[in-house]
């Protein structure tokens, strides 16, 4: 199967960053004059129709996610707010539309608060994207300068939207959209309790929707091709193209863009070359870290949503981590916890506890001082955290553990009988448990 350029078209046309060369070479805008001659709902019809579904981890259907917005609000300015976090680890999709194809980012911002009657959208993006960050306002400039953006978009007179950038200070919490909008407002970010959800009461109480950059950059080819031809990529259950981020134990890591029905396998062995130094797999994480772990018997599963959730678990990013047969699945997923329990934003008591415990057990059998039990009672702590965390960091904390436990038990049952880390990546020393 062939890669198959839709946002990631500046591999295929030189310098489309370039608002001349995007307008020319690809038609840019024709996406936003043509929904600009639709009403709001018949936009959102065909993105509806298309089955695009929102590329930043949880796979909600975009369409419908726009129609759940309040129609003809007059009372108060609505929002769309940009997903452009991008902290999972494992994921850096949109870190190449937002530096290379920034253009169609913008057009496709400006179609989905067209259709969504929004006044005004706010790019949410990792204060570290600095040259990104540079690009995309560029790119907002001109959209200012061409007429796309202002008072009276493209002359229309019932159509006003101004978009801002707001930096983030790279906390992997505010990926989840409510703690965004948390934080956009100046607040700590923490995930607020749903409901009200974003589309009643959003950024500053005010009707909102929330899309990812790999969703939104997807919008103006939809629009401006049919929602047939996006469906012609792709399964009936996740249709289109996204991009994969390929990471770990392979010889050609990098972001492939392909059609959602590929399969591991082919990602894999076909596009990556397959796995480093000789060696042969020992499992995969198909969608970012929040994602279980995955092994040589799910190779040949399309890594569309419904066939991951089938599996076990999930498209998540779109993050691919690929395992080699040396990999210890107990030292791995002590890195994941580490990272879960430094992000925990501690609002609740399941995942600020948990990780706690679930960390300190981890260290401690690392360090070869497992007691009897703590194997079981790292599990025990998992399980005890499943469906009780305020939003999903807490619950991606438990399913790594809990996903490694059901394919490499026996990683962490040698640690349990005595072994120690070998030190190659030194661990640090934490307060052991009593």
């Amino acid at each position: 199967m062939d890669q198959v350029y839709l946002v990631c078209r500046n591999r295929v046309i030189d310098n489309i960053h370039e608002y001349n060369v995007y307008v020319d070479q690809a038609q840019g805008y024709q996406g936003l004059q043509k929904a600009l001659e639709m009403s709001r709902d018949e936009v959102t019809a065909i993105v509806k129709a298309s089955n695009l579904r929102g590329r930043g981890g949880a796979g909600f259907p975009t369409g419908v996610k726009w129609g759940f917005m309040p129609k003809n609000v007059t009372d108060g300015p609505v929002y769309l707010l940009v997903n452009c976090a991008e902290g999972e680890p494992g994921t850096f999709g949109n870190h190449e539309v937002i530096e290379r194809n920034p253009q169609q980012l913008i057009e496709g911002i400006i179609i989905a608060c067209y259709a969504i009657g929004a006044t005004a959208a706010y790019i949410y993006h990792r204060g570290e994207f600095k040259f990104a960050a540079e690009r995309m306002q560029q790119a907002v400039d001109d959209a200012y300068a061409h007429g796309w953006l202002g008072e009276k978009v493209a002359g229309r007179d019932d159509f006003r939207l101004d978009i801002y950038l707001h930096p983030e200070a790279s906390a992997y919490i505010c990926g989840e959209e409510t703690a965004q909008l948390n934080s956009l407002e100046g607040y700590l970010g923490q995930p607020r309790l749903k409901p009200p959800f974003p589309a009643q009461a959003g950024l500053w109480k005010r009707p909102t929707t929330v899309n990812n950059v790999e969703t939104l950059a997807h919008v103006p080819l939809i629009v401006l091709n049919g929602a047939d031809w996006f469906k012609q990529y792709g399964s009936e259950d996740s249709a289109g193209t996204r991009v994969y981020c390929v990471s770990g134990h392979v010889n050609r890591p990098g972001n492939y863009e392909l059609p959602m029905n590929v399969t591991a396998r082919e990602l894999i062995f076909e596009h990556c070359g397959g796995i480093w130094k000789g060696r042969s797999l020992k499992g995969f994480i198909p969608g970012g870290v929040s994602a279980p772990v995955l092994t040589e018997e799910h190779l040949d599963l399309p890594l569309d949503y419904g066939s991951m959730a089938k599996a076990g678990s999930m498209g998540g990013s779109g993050g691919v981590i690929v395992l080699d047969d040396q990999t210890d699945m107990a030292w791995l997923s002590t890195k994941m916890v580490d990272f879960y329990a430094h992000e925990s934003c501690g609002k609740c008591s399941p995942c600020r506890e948990g990780t706690y415990w679930q960390q300190n057990l981890l260290h401690r059998m690392m360090r070869g001082e497992a007691r009897e039990g703590d194997v079981e009672m790292l599990e025990l702590v998992s399980e005890q955290m499943a469906g009780k965390c305020f939003c999903p960091l807490g619950e991606s904390s438990q399913m790594v553990v809990l996903g490694a436990m059901k394919y490499f038990r026996d990683d962490f049952e040698a640690y349990g009988s005595g072994k120690a880390y070998d030190g190659v990546i030194p661990m640090r020393e934490l307060v052991t448990i009593h």
